[in-house]
């Protein structure tokens, strides 16, 4: 099965606490290459897509930041109508629950976090879809 790798960090949602995140990891020279910020009245959880996010969560911590290490699922889609509706479809009729989603658009990816990322991993590969491991969303030929 292959899946990719996201940072997970909790932030209080106050000014500054983002751009800590981001200021830290340009410092230290990590390319954020795509995230998603979901947020509360007092609370976000900012996801991020890096190339090495072992190191990048090492800094983190260093710089005291409260970081998770999760595994997602890559999904390559095409730029079409109907393949997010066709990828939901599949993974409801086998009773996966979709946790969340967000897009690695210039990529044309599809990530996703799923209850059961071995079956989903599994449905979606079946019906045709490409789903990619981390080191491969990096690699020279999903690169563009």
């Amino acid at each position: 099965m292959k899946t990719a790798k996201q940072l997970s960090v909790f932030l209080e949602n106050k000014p500054g606490h983002a751009y800590k995140i981001c200021k830290t990891l340009g410092d230290a020279g990590v390319n954020i290459f795509t995230l998603s910020l979901a947020d509360t009245n007092q609370f976000g959880l900012l996801r991020l897509i890096v190339e090495d996010p072992e190191a990048a969560g090492e800094v983190l911590k260093k710089a005291g930041v409260i970081v998770n290490i999760t595994e997602v699922l890559a999904v390559r889609i095409d730029n079409r109508p109907g393949v997010l509706a066709k990828i939901y479809e599949l993974l409801s009729a086998s009773e996966i629950n979709l946790e969340y989603a967000y897009a690695f658009a210039m990529r044309r990816i599809f990530l996703l976090r799923v209850s059961d990322n071995e079956k989903a991993f599994q449905i979606l590969n079946e019906n045709g879809f490409t789903l990619l491991s981390h080191e491969e969303l990096f690699s020279g030929e999903n690169a563009n």
